[in-house]
């Protein structure tokens, strides 16, 4: 290989971790063209885990590598959010058997191809952009405070996960009851909420007001007047819109007086 070739492999390879991934798109813009990337390939300086896209050589594949890929703007916007956001936050052991290994992501647009491609042992799902009307934030740039004013923080710790932007637990709720379409999954939103003893009420009162799922916040509500937290009572209601008419989730369920919307009759059986 060429000492100009040396040079560039090096300069590409400066500051990238063991488990970054490249996608031919950004390797075009940074001046690789694709039969040099191609010699790359065949001298074992990259290898490729799925077509589009790079890891260094003896890199690691992980769904990490794979998210902080999207949230730089090699795909569509997509923060860590709902079920798997819940689970980072502490809550596995809440939800249903093997929803953990699914990565739900949120944001606008499909996933990449490459994504659904790669041979992790979690499966990266893209949820659409979800029941707020934000605008879209630059995930890879966006400053910690425009992040926390629409319910995202980037994680300051966690290993590999270090630096990825994730719903909080406050958006991450809503973000499951707005998926909430039958008993099963009232059951288990139902037992999350259980454990929401810490929620912030200015957060949960913002996070209202921008949530444009009529259903998402009347069950959120419903569930936790049912649950007796504390942090509800503070909760500003003001500006948030909840629809009229009663709303029925389930056939056969009971009405909430308050927030009229139907809840299976067994919850408190399914908590066990």
């Amino acid at each position: 290989m060429s000492e100009q070739t040396n040079s560039k492999i090096n300069h590409l390879f400066a500051g990238l971790s063991d488990s970054t991934l490249l996608t031919s798109r950004w390797l075009r813009e940074q001046g690789y063209a694709s039969n040099l990337v191609a010699r790359y390939v065949a001298s074992g300086w990259l290898e490729s885990p799925a077509r589009g896209v790079y890891l260094r050589r003896g890199g690691r594949l992980s769904w990490e590598g794979a998210v902080r890929t999207l949230q730089r703007g090699e795909g569509p916007r997509l923060h860590v959010g709902g079920r798997f956001a819940l689970a980072w936050h502490g809550h596995e052991h809440y939800l249903r058997l093997g929803g953990a290994a699914t990565v739900t992501l949120y944001g606008p647009g499909p996933l990449p191809g490459w994504a659904g491609k790669l041979p992790l042992a979690e499966r990266l799902l893209a949820c659409g952009k979800g029941p707020f009307d934000f605008a879209t934030p630059g995930l890879d740039d966006a400053p910690d405070e425009a992040l926390r004013e629409q319910g995202l923080e980037r994680l300051a710790e966690g290993g590999e996960a270090a630096g990825l932007v994730f719903a909080t637990a406050e958006r991450a709720m809503l973000e499951l009851c707005d998926e909430a379409a039958d008993a099963a999954l009232v059951y288990e939103v139902d037992a999350l909420m259980q454990g929401m003893a810490n929620l912030r009420p200015r957060r949960v009162a913002m996070l209202l007001r921008h949530c444009r799922s009529v259903k998402a916040k009347r069950l959120f509500l419903a569930l936790a007047e049912r649950h007796g937290h504390a942090w509800l009572s503070h909760v500003d209601l003001d500006g948030v819109y909840l629809g009229r008419g009663k709303r029925s989730l389930v056939p056969g369920g009971r009405l909430h007086p308050t927030y009229h919307i139907t809840l299976p009759a067994d919850l408190d059986e399914q908590l066990g």
